[in-house]
Order: C-alpha cells, then structure tokens, then sequence
C-alpha cells in the first residue's frame, strides 16, 4: 500500500538524520573553537558558538535542525560563518543535472543493447560486445574522463578540458562541458546496467510462458517485446535506482578532474574544513536523494507488476 511505504519512508528519514546527526556530534573538538583556530579567546569561541547555536543542548540543536531542512534554511558553515542554503541549491542542482544526464545516456545505450546481447547470445558478435561491457565495468570512471580529457582537450581541442557554466548563462558553454564528464560517467553506468539488463531477459526467455508462446506461434520478437521486457524490467529498475544514487556520491571524483562545482566535492571541501553544519546537511540531502529514488521505484514496481500491490 502507498501508505505503508509512505511511513517506511519517514520512519527512514527519521532514523538516517539521528544517525548522521549524533555520529558527527561524536567527532572530538568543538567546532566553533575549529572553525575560529587555535588562538582564538575564549570570548569569541563562546561568541560563534552562541550565534551558531552549537552551546545549546543536543535535542534543541536538532530540533533546530530539521525545522530548518524542513523549511529550507540549512544554516551557517562554520568554516565561512555565512548561509549555506544558496550554495548547497547551486551545488545540487549541478549534481542532479549531472547524475540525470549520464543515467539517460546510460539507458539509452544499455536497454538496446542488453537486447541486442540476449537475442544473439552464443553468436560470435555477441561475445565481443559482452567482453567490451566487461573491460566498461573493470575500467573506473576518472580514468574514462582522464583519456577523454586528454584525447578530446589536449589533443585535439574539440571540447573543454574543465570547468562549468550554468545553462542560463551560455547554454552553448554548459553542453560543451557537460559532454566529457557525462560520457565518462555513462560508459560505465552503460556497461554495468547492460550486463543487467541482457541478464534479465535471457532469465524470461528461457521461462515456460516463453516457450508456450513460441508453441502457440508467436515469433521471438513478440514474445520478448510484448511479455519478456515487463517482466525483465523489475530487475533492471532496481539497478537503475541503486546506480542513480550512486551516481550523485559516486560522481565526486569526476566532479574534481573536470574541475565541477557539485555536491561531492562540496562534499569533501566541507569535511577537509571539519564542517560541521555543511557536512551534515550535504549528507542528510543525499540520504534523502536515495530515500526518494527508492521510493519512486517502489511505485515503479505496483505499476508495472499489479500483483506485488497484492503482496504488500
């Protein structure tokens, strides 16, 4: 029932921010004396901790928390001591356009040829795809982009090497560096959900409702696009929603060769500062990310096979 993964969902949310919350207030150190230095005074750490609000007892300094996640005040950075908010949009937005881009791309290519894979296994044309998504998923993304870079900046000076520009300001600009490190991201998100995706269906295809329908006089193609696909998206959604949220913290070392302004680096940025505030916030957002993505298919699932609804 909807309800019910309604309340699982907030039961989840719940549970990951007390998490987040109470192992980062573990850390040792005061953050207001971290962020001031070690010569700071007394005076001025008391000072930023009352004005953060970090002196307060814990139960109030989450209340006031998740009030402000909840109304979209994120809070202060305790390294710059100004609002995070604007920049925490900015840089999740970037992620965001990112991550959607290359899981596209990445669809795009692994559905037609995950088929493509599962309707001519055991041909010779077949095994040199297969071991060419195999080389995908061994090869890491940073190293993708650093041959990208390297072949397409350096080299030949098609694209840019680093760098990003908002679409609004040169949408010429933003599609010209989006390229590289989508590419970089989506060949192997392409040959990890390939792998899947041809899996899945040579699982239907060697079922009996398959081989009935071939009895009855149905060809191989009917049968793979009319029955075989529905079933064998279950498996392949899954995938695709573990790998979308993979794809928002995974995309940080991409996000630092190509030099991009995206959660993950702010990320780092913040936990290298001992940011306390920006740390838990950019986290809570991704813990949120996930709960929402996995949410999405869970509806997904009722959609496609009604008989899980009778199941829950």
């Amino acid at each position: 029932m909807i309800l019910r993964l309604i309340a699982r969902f907030l039961i989840m949310l719940f549970l990951a921010s007390v998490i987040i919350f109470v192992l980062l207030r573990a850390v040792p150190g005061d953050p207001a004396r971290i962020a001031l230095g070690v010569n700071a005074t007394d005076e001025a750490v008391a000072e930023l901790s009352s004005r953060l609000g970090t002196d307060r007892p814990l139960l109030t300094q989450y209340a006031e928390w998740i009030g402000g996640l909840i109304t979209g005040d994120f809070g202060i950075s305790l390294s710059s001591q100004q609002d995070i908010t604007p920049l925490v949009l900015d840089r999740g937005a970037v992620s965001l356009i990112l991550a959607g881009t290359s899981m596209v791309l990445s669809l795009a290519i692994a559905v037609p040829l995950g088929i493509y894979l599962a309707r001519k296994a055991g041909t010779p044309q077949a095994a040199v795809v297969s071991a060419g998504t195999q080389l995908g998923i061994a090869v890491p993304s940073f190293l993708v982009g650093i041959l990208l870079v390297a072949v397409f900046s350096v080299r030949l000076g098609w694209l840019p090497a680093n760098g990003w520009v908002p679409p609004n300001e040169n949408f010429g600009g933003f599609l010209a560096r989006l390229v590289l490190p989508v590419i970089a991201l989506s060949l192997v998100q392409a040959a990890i959900l390939t792998r899947y995706v041809r899996s899945a269906i040579l699982e239907e295809l060697n079922k009996d409702y398959v081989r009935t329908a071939r009895a009855t006089g149905s060809s191989q193609s009917e049968v793979l696009y009319k029955h075989a696909l529905k079933n064998a998206a279950l498996p392949v959604l899954t995938v695709t929603g573990v790998q979308l949220t993979s794809l928002i913290v995974g995309a940080v070392v991409i996000e630092r060769v190509f030099v991009i302004p995206g959660l993950g680096s702010m990320l780092l940025d913040a936990v290298s500062n001992r940011d306390l505030t920006t740390v838990q916030t950019v986290m809570m957002l991704l813990v949120v990310f996930t709960l929402v993505v996995n949410f999405v298919v869970d509806l997904l699932y009722r959609l496609i096979d009604p008989r899980i609804k009778v199941a829950a």
